[in-house]
């Protein structure tokens, strides 16, 4: 006979879903897929783009681990998603960032917009995005100062020596198409072999990473899909009175286009949770960030855009919640009058 008294029965409310997937499993799929992206990254700018990287990995880690332990709460850097936020903000910073400057990063990043809403799942904004704009805000110049592909920045010491150059979108802001096709071709984009944030400038190992994902079923297509596509037919249409094809081409692959939709919109924590709140979201990234490509006075559009639809997220989970099986909507209305 069954000892139901010692049987260790956990009560919970339906609906009951088993799954080997886990946070620490998908965060480990994030950061397999960044690998491509971190590779080339240090093919073209350097062995520092790893320390780079090493250090904002340490720094978020040690930030999560420093709150939670002082505010006696259980240890959560084991699922991992400190490191994506580690690796995220380094590939979306320059390659010659101080490492005291990548650690304040971390700690805004894991401190102020993670930890102090409650932890993982409970920040409303992407953390990874907020370290960058916090750190564009506070220190401009170093933040948008960039090293010309194969120009190595030293592990340690000054950088003063290092070759900077323009990225593409300070062309394509300026609306210099012409003098932008003289610098770099459309497979140099394509590759990665342009100036810039290391993590975000190889389109083609960013979607490689991105074709993983889908394949792990990480993510969906609908986030990444609606987003490119959206700056695709924008740019084409408005290519602001340049050949239209290559304008938008320049404006896909440039900037941190692919980085931001593939790994960055698709957040769990801070994007849509249904299919077609998925496809507005995506679909508002996209419109963002081409008005501030053509309008603001800020070259890149993808930090902020993400971050201003992270903000609409409640409101269009709430609109595009589907309706319950069953419920007629004078029963819908009766309910919300209450």
């Amino acid at each position: 006979m069954t000892d139901y008294k010692n049987l260790k029965l956990i009560a919970t409310s339906s609906p009951h879903v088993r799954s080997n997937e886990n946070t620490r499993s998908i965060m480990l799929d994030v950061i397999i897929a960044l690998i491509p992206a971190l590779a080339i990254g240090v093919y073209f700018s350097g062995p520092r783009a790893l320390s780079v990287t090493a250090v904002s990995v340490i720094g978020c880690v040690f930030f999560e681990w420093l709150y939670r332990k002082l505010m006696k709460k259980p240890q959560a850097i084991g699922d991992l998603s400190a490191v994506v936020t580690g690796v995220l903000l380094a590939f979306v910073c320059p390659v010659m960032i101080p490492y005291w400057m990548i650690l304040i990063g971390d700690f805004f990043a894991i401190i102020v917009v993670k930890q102090l809403f409650g932890g993982i799942g409970m920040n409303f904004v992407n953390p990874a995005l907020c370290g960058r704009a916090f750190l564009v805000g506070s220190y401009a110049s170093v933040m948008t100062t960039w090293a010309a592909p194969g120009s190595y920045a030293p592990i340690v010491g000054s950088t003063a020596d290092v070759v900077t150059s323009a990225t593409p979108m300070a062309y394509l802001h300026a609306n210099n198409l012409a003098e932008l096709q003289e610098s770099y071709s459309v497979m140099d984009l394509f590759v990665g072999k342009v100036g810039g944030s290391f993590g975000e400038v190889s389109a083609l190992m960013l979607i490689l990473g991105g074709c993983y994902l889908l394949y792990r079923k990480v993510i969906t297509w609908h986030i990444p899909v609606t987003y490119i596509g959206t700056v695709a037919v924008l740019t084409l249409l408005f290519s602001r009175g340049n050949p239209s094809v290559d304008w938008m081409l320049y404006n896909l692959f440039g900037g941190g286009l692919m980085l931001g939709a593939i790994f960055m919109a698709t957040d769990y924590a801070t994007s849509p949770v249904t299919k077609k709140g998925q496809i507005i979201y995506g679909i508002g990234c996209g419109i963002f960030t081409v008005l501030i490509r053509y309008f603001g006075s800020y070259n890149e559009g993808v930090c902020y855009s993400i971050m201003v639809m992270n903000l609409c997220v409640a409101l269009i989970d709430k609109v595009s919640k589907p309706a319950r099986f069953g419920v007629v909507k004078s029963a819908k209305k009766e309910a919300a009058a209450k």
